[in-house]
């Protein structure tokens, strides 16, 4: 069979899995193939579902429900693989028939004569319009009929037969890039029948077409946005065997990477290179800097000058491309001290980090890597005192966990406990005067607790920390304060009886567990009991929670 309850389970999730089993009498129609099975089930509306079956990629599911169609093996999924298994006794001589159908009908149709084949292969394109379509262009371009061809492909652009609410929904986005791909195709084919010239027309068209196409489509899956590459490799394809005009050339690549719509390709201008030849290249670097200075703050404009720019092998035309526009967060000065060390030239390399250090130095969130970058050199160069210099200063306009632990880690160990004592009178001044951390409680109590100063996070815990402080506080203490661990684990449950969902359930199950061990410390087991029949009592109406609290041992 090749898979089992665990891997539905595995790729469903509990909660689609659990559901998924209520669903099992909604499957109806179920198709053995030789690798795949499908099948409908009937839900709030009648769903399609796909397993593709064994292989060494395992079990995998399509189903076109709102959830499938975002990527998610769903639960009609799972009822079709429970299916599956029910019926597993019978399912490798449905799939041994599917074989034999299979051979069968490929030895039937070796055996057909030429004109049995003709009429059969009519029969079909009478029927389907894009096989039609597919076998049109074959035939179009094994006569060079270049005008049938263009319109041909430019029909298997045209997103309008798949955008049936004026967009292209996940489930028509494979289909739509399947005719992308064939466009693609027969672009190279093209090219191949020394029409190149038209191909690069074409395939220019086609682009243009997709640009202004791509925003209105549900390509979750990536599938219009490969053949759309597909597109723009036939095109470069084209140019080489016959090049176009490179400053016009030039221009039209400038004008695709700039343009609004122009996420559909990622074109690279340098990969036309040996096309565009020096003029064609001088002419993308005029406009990419005439279109910068039009829009200094683009990030299109910016992205192609920066290409430009690197491939030119100019540092310094680098660094003073960075330096119009410094990001406050120092990441744009840590891209030119790395330019500069991996030219070799170290000193300014650091001396641009130390300049990120003062030019941000009042900014609360600054890039972490460029401290890092600054006090790794320090450290290096026996510069240790430097090193926590920068940390200190950083901690004291951060003042965040992250911060104080990299004060710590920086400092000296005979002069620790001075500045740890500096570090808690800040945080201690910020708890009262603010009263509130990054997520409700402050920033002293993670470092106290991070510290592992329990005595001390237990005396500033009062009316300051949050739930989650809380917790962790009752988790390191329990074993040495039982009671007090067990008076916050009850707080917290009574607060985590109202939230819903398998997540909430599973941390509720959590804290019963931490309070029954405090119990089981102080003795005082029967007394759990009780709270904990009441509280079922209580919650029984929710089936779903019963469950994960046997599950528990609760």
């Amino acid at each position: 069979m090749g898979f089992g309850e665990d891997d539905l389970r595995v790729l469903a999730g509990a909660r689609s899995f659990e559901r998924g089993l209520g669903y099992l009498d909604a499957v109806s129609g179920l198709d053995v193939g030789e690798d795949s099975v499908t099948a409908v089930v009937h839900g709030t509306d009648v769903y399609e579902v796909e397993l593709a079956l064994g292989g060494g990629d395992g079990i995998s599911g399509w189903c076109d429900c709102p959830y499938g169609q975002e990527g998610n093996f769903c639960k009609h999924c799972v009822a079709v693989g429970m299916t599956v298994l029910r019926r597993a006794k019978t399912i490798p001589q449905q799939r041994a028939a599917a074989r034999a159908r299979s051979s069968g009908l490929e030895a039937w149709l070796s055996g057909l004569s030429r004109d049995q084949l003709l009429v059969l292969v009519r029969e079909q394109v009478a029927e389907d319009r894009e096989l039609r379509r597919r076998l049109e262009l074959r035939a179009a371009a094994a006569r060079s009929d270049l005008s049938t061809i263009r319109d041909r492909i430019i029909a298997l652009i045209d997103p309008r037969p798949f955008a049936r609410y004026g967009y292209i929904e996940y489930a028509d986005a494979s289909g739509y890039g399947r005719q992308v791909a064939e466009a693609a195709s027969a672009l190279r084919a093209l090219t191949a029948d020394g029409e190149a010239a038209q191909a690069v027309a074409l395939a220019e068209e086609a682009l243009r077409v997709l640009g202004g196409t791509y925003g209105e489509i549900d390509d979750s899956d990536g599938v219009v946005g490969e053949a759309a590459a597909a597109v723009a490799e036939a095109h470069l394809e084209a140019c080489v065997v016959a090049p176009p005009d490179p400053e016009r050339l030039a221009e039209w690549l400038v004008g695709r990477l700039l343009a609004d719509d122009s996420d559909v390709t990622d074109l690279d201008p340098l990969a036309y290179a040996d096309v565009l030849g020096l003029s064609g290249l001088a002419r993308i670097r005029q406009l990419a800097a005439e279109a910068l200075r039009r829009r200094p703050s683009g990030w299109a404009e910016r992205y192609l000058m920066e290409r430009l720019v690197k491939a030119e092998g100019d540092v310094d035309a680098l660094v003073a491309l960075y330096a119009q526009d410094l990001n406050p967060s120092g990441a744009t000065h840590l891209l030119i001290a790395e330019e500069l060390e991996t030219a070799g030239r170290t000193e300014e390399a650091l001396a641009w980090a130390e300049r990120a250090l003062r030019d941000c130095a009042a900014e609360t969130h600054i890039d972490s890597r460029l401290v890092e970058y600054v006090c790794v050199r320090y450290a290096k160069t026996g510069r240790g005192a430097d090193a926590f210099a920068v940390r200190r200063d950083r901690f004291r306009v951060e003042r965040s966990l992250a911060a104080y632990r990299q004060l710590r880690s920086a400092a000296a160990a005979d002069c620790w406990e001075v500045e740890r004592a500096a570090a808690l009178a800040i945080l201690r001044e910020d708890a009262r005067r603010e009263g509130g951390g990054r997520y409700g409680g402050p920033v002293l109590l993670d470092v106290l607790l991070d510290d592992g100063d329990l005595d001390a996070a237990w005396r500033e815990a009062a009316d300051r920390a949050d739930d989650r402080q809380w917790e962790r506080l009752a988790d390191l203490s329990r074993e040495i304060r039982p009671a007090e661990a067990l008076g916050v684990y009850l707080r917290l449950v009574e607060r985590s009886k109202e939230p819903t969902g398998d997540r909430a359930y599973e941390h509720l199950a959590g804290l019963l567990v931490a309070a029954r061990d405090c119990h089981r410390a102080l003795g005082t087991e029967d007394a759990f009991t009780g709270y904990l029949a009441g509280l079922r009592a209580e919650l029984k109406r929710r089936r779903r929670l019963m469950s994960i609290l046997d599950r528990h041992g609760l």
